[in-house]
């Protein structure tokens, strides 16, 4: 079996890396991690490859022909297996900045258009949403990814810098400038509902202070959306099964694997996500271990 994910080192190749692991050291199916540039959607739905690693608002603009896959048109074999574990995201400012809200973010210098990482501009994009402004009302400073946009950061010439909480990039960042401050974002439902319009499926999250989180000083309302699964619509039932059962009874050893996943909670498996149907074999699993209704 092959698990497509993003290039070696990154967040979904480490998640897919673990998952390899477990599923053959406890179902003994054997799965090859096949980095590449991108997500591997299209490689799974032509069942080139059995699986691949993304983020649920992906998986859902994928499946639908919208957001970032706009004018592709829907695709029907994409299947979920499970939700892995949230992936935590917030922007963030200097320690000692005068900025204090997202809102006050308006008129301030934000990164923009990441063409090598589209995503990243589609969530800057949801966190100002949150706050009732759009990449309008921000001086845009392109930057390419979020390599250069944290060059850019370092140097002062943005005044915000967008990463994963507990990332490398967020590390370094925080050394060059002396100490990093999230940007917490609003938890109201009307927040809430921009948010999901922009990102659908993402969440707010309370993460408290901890070693290793840059930026946390309190506990923070942040941003979060779950790391998927998938599989195609002709994966067979009974090797999605044992997917599904061996990731399930491991928390364990996928965290031993990959430190982030101290936060899988193995019973939100089982989430739904209406733009991609889930696959039968993972749902007879998660009916038997009652995390489904039985039809």
């Amino acid at each position: 079996m092959s698990i497509v994910t993003t290039p070696a080192g990154s967040y979904t190749n480490s998640v897919g890396a673990a998952v390899a692991k477990v599923i053959f050291d406890k179902a003994r199916i054997r799965a090859v991690v096949q980095p590449q540039a991108t997500i591997g959607f299209d490689e799974v739905e032509s069942g080139g490859a059995e699986f691949n690693v993304s983020n649920a608002f992906d998986a859902a603009f994928f499946a639908t022909g919208s957001g970032d896959y706009e004018g592709r048109g829907a695709k029907k074999n994409l299947r979920l297996v499970g939700a892995l574990l949230p992936f935590r995201v917030a922007m963030h400012v200097r320690a000692d900045s005068t900025i204090q809200t997202l809102a006050e973010l308006k008129g301030k210098r934000v990164p923009a258009g990441f063409v090598a990482q589209k995503t990243v501009a589609r969530t800057i994009e949801a966190h100002l949403a949150t706050a009732g402004l759009t990449y309008n009302d921000v001086v845009k400073i392109p930057a390419p990814n979020v390599a250069s946009a944290n060059q850019d950061f370092s140097a002062g010439k943005v005044d915000t810098i967008y990463f994963a909480l507990g990332s490398g990039t967020g590390k370094q960042a925080a050394a060059s400038v002396g100490g990093l401050r999230v940007l917490e974002i609003d938890s109201a439902p009307d927040a809430i509902k921009r948010l999901q319009a922009i990102l659908p499926g993402a969440y707010v999250m309370r993460v408290d202070p901890e070693p290793g989180l840059d930026g946390i000083a309190r506990p923070t309302n942040i941003v979060a959306f779950d790391m998927v699964l998938n599989t195609s619509a002709a994966g067979p039932d009974e090797v999605v099964y044992k997917v599904a059962k061996a990731l399930f009874e491991s928390p364990a050893e996928l965290a031993a694997t990959f430190a982030p996943f101290k936060l899988f909670v193995p019973r939100q498996m089982a989430k739904p996500l209406p733009e991609v149907p889930m696959h039968p074999g993972a749902l007879r699993f998660y009916r038997e271990a009652g995390l489904r209704p039985n039809p």
